[in-house]
């Protein structure tokens, strides 16, 4: 085996339902190993191009159902920079319902961490990952931090965002979500504040890190 491909970099896979805490979670590993070469990719930016689509037609897609992402992409990227190469990442336009025409160049960093709702539901994508990675919080909790969310950063009014919780995210949680918990190696009850899982992922992925040769931790 080459120094390259030893060195490849460590995926970690974080997952959960919407408003569990993935990001949080994701945001704090990303902190602990500051010290390393680090990113966060979300599953979000996958979204398939609906640019030849009405703007009505668009909102009524089933944002999550796995079908609404363009996992071939996800997965064809995140193999590239696994193997130490560079990609022309999409970027999604909430406001627009599509894929942005602009994308983003990213290099392969020493870890990469892949956060989305979905990212469980595929054996080729998981089969990507180092660590998978549940983040299991109560439904009241998820809906309320959605809300938060959609209207802030994404423009949604309330009355859309709980019509579409009700019709497909709440629906789409127990029959797609849910059951990728059994893939899981970790479950990380409670998001961002279970302290205690933040630090043993850390510290794990420091442990594979120096067993690639990734000498430079600090």
């Amino acid at each position: 085996m080459s120094i390259q491909q030893n060195k490849r970099p460590v995926v970690i896979g974080v997952t959960g339902g919407s408003g569990s805490g993935k990001t949080t979670v994701s945001n704090a590993i990303y902190n602990q190993l500051h010290g390393q070469a680090i990113q966060i990719i979300t599953q979000d930016t996958y979204y398939n191009d609906q640019s030849e689509m009405t703007m009505a037609e668009r909102k009524a897609v089933n944002y999550d159902h796995p079908l609404a992402f363009d996992t071939d992409l996800l997965i064809e990227q995140l193999a590239a920079l696994r193997n130490n190469q560079a990609v022309e990442m999409p970027v999604y336009d909430y406001k627009q319902y599509t894929r942005s025409q602009e994308t983003v160049h990213v290099e392969p960093t020493d870890v990469i961490i892949l956060e989305g709702i979905l990212i469980l539901d595929d054996e080729r994508l998981r089969d990507l990952m180092d660590i998978k990675v549940y983040v299991d919080t109560d439904d009241d909790i998820r809906i309320i931090r959605r809300i938060q969310r959609d209207m802030v950063e994404r423009g949604r009014s309330l009355d859309s965002i709980i019509n579409q919780y009700l019709a497909t995210v709440k629906p789409m949680y127990h029959q797609f979500v849910e059951p990728t918990k059994r893939y899981a190696d970790i479950i990380v009850p409670e998001g961002g504040e279970n302290q205690v899982a933040i630090d043993l992922l850390s510290t794990k992925i420091r442990d594979i890190l120096v067993k690639r040769g990734h000498t430079e931790l600090r």
